[in-house]
Order: C-alpha cells, then sequence, then structure tokens
C-alpha cells in the first residue's frame, strides 16, 4: 500500500508537471524579472543594474503618483459599479425571466457579439459618436435638448467611464449568471410560499446564492480598469491619466527601471485589493 500511495503521488507530479512549468516560465518569471529590474539605475544613456531604491523612492515621493493612484481607483470603483448593475440585471432577466434554455444560450451569445471584435475597435467607435459633431451631439441638437454641442461627452472622464463599462460589462455577466444557472428554483418557490416579495426574495436568497459570481466578476473587472491604459489614452484625449499610463509614459522614455517600480506597486495594490474582497466571500465554491 506504500509503494501505492507513493507511485500515485508521482503520477499527480507528473501530471501537474506541464501546467506548473507554463506558469513558472510565463508567470513566475516575468513577474521576478520586473521586481529585479525595478531597483536597477537608469539615466539618460544607459540602465545600470544595480540594488537601490531610488526608483521606490521617487515614486513614494512624488505627489503625481498618489493623484494618478486615486484617478486609477475612481474609474475602477465607478466602472464596477455600472458593470455591476448592468450585468446583474442581464444576468437575472437571463436566468430568471427566460424560460427555455435555447433562448437563454441564444440571447448570451447575442450579448458576445460586440466582443467578437477587437477592444480596440469597440473602444474608438465611440469617438465619432460622442464627438461635437458626432450622432449623439447632433441627435441632441435637432430634438431641441441643447443649443450647441456638449464638449464633456468626448475626451473626458464621461467617455472613459463609458468605454470602461462597454468593454467590461460581459466580465460580471458571465460569472453572476453562471452562478444564478445554479441556483435551486425551489428556493425561491419556497421564500414565495413563505410570504417573501420580490425585493425580499432578491435581497434575501437570490444575492447571497450569487455572492461567488459577484465577486468572480469584481475581481476581473476591477483588475482590467486598473491594469488599463490605452482607453484612458484615447478616450481622455491624453487629458487624464492612471498607473497603467504611467507605466506607459516611462517604457515610451526607456525609463525601464522606473516602470518596473511601478509594475510592482501596481501589481501589489491589485493583490491587496483582491486579497481584502476574498475575505468577504469563498470564490472557492465556484471553481
Amino acid at each position: 500500500m506504500q509503494m501505492g500511495r507513493m507511485r500515485a503521488g508521482a503520477v499527480a507530479w507528473l501530471q501537474a508537471a506541464p501546467m506548473a512549468l507554463v506558469l513558472l516560465v510565463f508567470l513566475v518569471a516575468p513577474i521576478v524579472m520586473i521586481a529585479i529590474v525595478s531597483f536597477w539605475r537608469a539615466t539618460e544613456f544607459s540602465i545600470i543594474p544595480a540594488f537601490e531604491f531610488d526608483n521606490y523612492e521617487f515614486l513614494f515621493g512624488s505627489p503625481v503618483t498618489y493623484r494618478v493612484f486615486l484617478n486609477t481607483f475612481k474609474y475602477a470603483l465607478i466602472t464596477w459599479a455600472f458593470t455591476f448593475v448592468i450585468g446583474f440585471t442581464v444576468a437575472y432577466f437571463l436566468a430568471f425571466h427566460v424560460r427555455t434554455l435555447t433562448w437563454q444560450i441564444a440571447l448570451f451569445l447575442l450579448c458576445t457579439i460586440p466582443f467578437w471584435t477587437s477592444n480596440i475597435i469597440r473602444m474608438i467607435s465611440w469617438i465619432p459618436f460622442l464627438g461635437r459633431n458626432g450622432i449623439a451631439n447632433s441627435a441632441l441638437i435637432s430634438w431641441g435638448v441643447i443649443d450647441e454641442p456638449l464638449d464633456w461627452l468626448l475626451f473626458s472622464d464621461f467617455a472613459v467611464i463609458l468605454a470602461f463599462v462597454h468593454l467590461y460589462t460581459l466580465f460580471m455577466v458571465v460569472p453572476i449568471f453562471n452562478t444564478m444557472m445554479r441556483i435551486d428554483k425551489s428556493l425561491i418557490e419556497a421564500a414565495r410560499d413563505a410570504g417573501a416579495n420580490g425585493v425580499q426574495i432578491l435581497w434575501n436568497v437570490i444575492v447571497p446564492l450569487c455572492k461567488p459570481g459577484i465577486m468572480i466578476g469584481s475581481i476581473f473587472v476591477i483588475t482590467l480598469v486598473m491594469g488599463d491604459f490605452i482607453t484612458v489614452r484615447f478616450m481622455s484625449g491624453s487629458q487624464s491619466a492612471n498607473v497603467g499610463r504611467l507605466i506607459s509614459n516611462d517604457i515610451a522614455l526607456l525609463q525601464y527601471p522606473s516602470a518596473a517600480a511601478t509594475a510592482v506597486v501596481l501589481l501589489g495594490t491589485v493583490l491587496i485589493v483582491i486579497a481584502i474582497m476574498l475575505r468577504f466571500v469563498d470564490i472557492r465554491k465556484e471553481l
């Protein structure tokens, strides 16, 4: 029996080895390299391997860093709120108001159609729609709602949030819908027979059972928004910045150690946020 256990253990290690190797090469190794480079020193003409804290001292000593991080959290929080409301509503409709599985699958696939193309194309498509002479302003003027074009529709925080919500709502819909489909309908019938109204059933039965899906979707949305920089650049007209944009600017200036230090701080921040979120919900129920 002892030999059998050892053989089974060896087989399990062999089965896990390919995935462990892939994660080691493509996930762990790059993160370690970024962490190492973050301690190097960069001049105008060269990068000097060293072990110094100059990049972190400059990063934490600059007020720009705190403003950019606050801006990043603002984008993440507002985007999360909108995607949660939209994603929960769509998932609820598909799971509880569409009766047949065929229609559920068809409508769910319909939600995914915009995601069959590039994120950049979908994001840039808002620019002619929101511009001063775009469809939105033209329609509002023709309806008599406004007298002159609205400047804040494009190249503003409004445009950035709108693009983020458009790009990442599906990442909230999928896990919530997956969780709702697993809810035993007899629990809802039992709550209704006990005298609960629709709001009470939603708050006391459906939402608690959907917490793992909500948390998974929240992790997706928050991490994607905090790492996105191209959307902020185009939709704000380079008038706003987030941490991803800060890293992009450093890379453009060939300041790789500074960019690596910012990336390490961003990674640590995201991990802390995720750790705090996981303290409230056990997502292992969904995995």
